[in-house]
């Protein structure tokens, strides 16, 4: 599919501001939308969607077709009468400002929706439970396996916490048959705790509908939503619990080799980021059934889809689960073309954006080009003084040196510095190499210095982006506010503090909508 001209902002809704302890899609997320249309923006791309885990990483869920729990907007739950208003009114711990503490939402909000939950199935109107009951329906081929998922772990969990087991994750801690998924172990399960299932069904038409609501606003104001989803799915999840014979696994459920990715510009030791491998042969048996439905499920939620680490399908590093670090693992070879070409006869030509970042090699440069998808350019990665030096300024992430108009733009991603930080942070060499290429010519240290404090280096690198040939052109949003590393959502490799950073109240200012769209129309992307 050919993207067509378009800018916008990344930004993931947990980052919204405006309600107590993380941002919500309720009104703070339909003042962003309004907030994009100002600023003549028709993308706006967030990171994955699903409930987020141990980690509060979004690449590492419970779940990749459901949605996170956390994002639900409480005042609009008590607006449709789905909740009590008494119910929903935040702990004295949590704050409406400041980065988002991801361990304090959990403890206060899971119970507020679960109680929330039973309001609903014995207060709504027949109309409300109708929808509900086709949700339910619509979603049967992961919604039921999701709510027993949860409803078993919560369980196990509450257990683990007081027993301190070597692992609590379902495969070293649950009773076998309800670790192998055992069906009849299964109907016993619900018939047992048939109102907790429940309770995580209703959660999830809770985002569902705010979701879809959302999305539809987007959409009627020119807007499109970019998902993401990463290539593997967490070990602690309903996706390998429920489906274990697509996955590498042993009889007892446990990984054989993991995931990760070999030393590399974030990390010499690698990645080493413990997820499942699959089963390839197996899933080209169902004709790819479950990464079908996977994508399926994320057209519904968003209209273009980002696959992180897309050299995957081509070969992906196996290392063995015995390994402390990433470094003595091998490449195997993924689906290959085939995946793509049964998706496409599927679903059609869907729009996706190929993760093409890190060890790249000419045979996954060919299955991104045959697959038909655009690749990724972060301008963070194009000024290296060394390949500078040996190869006169042909780095391929540089705007003059795009080799193609059908790729997206990006000043930087979630797993970089921010913009501000980036160019803070780097020595005077590179800072000078960066300074004179946007301003076109000589410049003094003293000079690059100054035009960082300013901000002016970091909105050239913003204008450079956009006025590029490529197809798109997204700016994470805090670049956009001029924010330093404190900003910055992830660091490979790291666990703790990552995914909390959170917009300061007032960023969305009329000033940096007015520079955003006249920048855009400057250079034809928001026609």
């Amino acid at each position: 599919m050919k993207f067509e001209r378009k800018s916008g902002v990344l930004l993931h809704p947990t980052s919204l501001s405006g309600t107590y302890g993380i941002g919500t899609i309720g009104k703070p997320a339909y003042e962003f939308v309004d907030w994009l249309v100002d600023a003549g923006q028709s993308l706006w791309q967030i990171l994955p969607l699903g409930p987020t885990g141990y980690g509060d990483s979004p690449y590492a869920s419970f779940s990749t077709f459901a949605g996170n729990p956390l994002l639900i907007d409480l005042d609009m739950l008590v607006e449709k009468g789905w909740a009590d208003k008494k119910d929903v009114k935040p702990a004295e711990y949590i704050k409406k400002e400041g980065n988002v503490d991801f361990g304090a939402v959990v403890w206060w909000k899971t119970p507020v929706l679960k109680k929330s939950a039973l309001y609903f199935l014995n207060n709504a109107s027949e109309e409300d439970k109708a929808a509900y009951k086709a949700f339910c329906k619509a979603k049967n081929s992961w919604l039921e396996k999701f709510a027993l998922f949860m409803s078993i772990k919560s369980v196990y969990d509450a257990k683990a916490a007081e027993e301190k087991p070597a692992s609590s994750i379902w495969h070293s801690y649950w009773p076998r048959e309800l670790a192998t998924c055992n069906e009849e172990a299964l109907k016993q399960w619900k018939k047992e705790h048939s109102e907790d299932v429940e309770i995580y069904k209703v959660i999830q038409f809770f985002f569902d509908s705010q979701w879809t609501a959302l999305k539809e606003y987007a959409n009627e104001n020119g807007v499109s939503l970019i998902g993401d989803i990463p290539i593997f799915v967490a070990p602690d999840s309903a996706d390998v619990w429920s489906n274990q014979k697509y996955f590498q696994l042993d009889e007892n459920g446990r990984p054989n080799c993991v995931a990760g990715v070999p030393p590399d510009y974030f990390c010499a030791d690698g990645q080493l980021w413990g997820n499942p491998l699959y089963d390839w042969n197996e899933m080209k048996k169902s004709g790819y059934a479950w990464w079908i439905a996977r994508i399926k499920r994320v057209f519904e939620l968003t209209d273009v889809l980002r696959i992180d680490h897309f050299r995957g399908f081509e070969a992906y590093w196996s290392v063995p689960v015995t390994e402390k670090t990433a470094i003595h693992g091998e490449w195997i070879k993924g689906p290959g073309i085939d995946l793509f070409k049964t998706i496409k006869k599927k679903l059609g030509d869907v729009p996706v954006i190929a993760e093409d970042l890190g060890v790249i090699t000419d045979e996954v440069r060919a299955l991104r080009d045959e697959a038909g998808f655009p690749g990724m350019k972060v301008l963070q990665f194009a000024f290296s003084p060394d390949e500078a030096r040996q190869n006169g300024m042909v780095n391929s992430f540089m705007p003059h040196k795009f080799d193609t108009d059908q790729c997206v733009a990006y000043t930087g991603t979630h797993d970089n510095d921010t913009m501000q930080g980036w160019l803070e942070n780097i020595n005077d060499e590179q800072l000078v190499l960066v300074a004179q290429y946007f301003e076109g010519k000589e410049l003094s240290v003293e000079k690059a210095r100054a035009m960082v404090k300013s901000g002016a280096l970091r909105k050239r690198m913003i204008t450079a982006a956009i006025a590029s040939t490529a197809a798109y052109a997204v700016i994470p949003m805090q670049d956009i506010l001029g924010v330093d590393n404190e900003g910055r959502m992830n660091m490979p490799a790291t666990t703790g503090a990552n995914w909390t950073w959170r917009m300061a109240k007032g960023s969305l200012k009329t000033k940096a909508a007015e520079e955003l769209a006249f920048v855009s129309a400057l250079y034809g992307r928001n026609l």
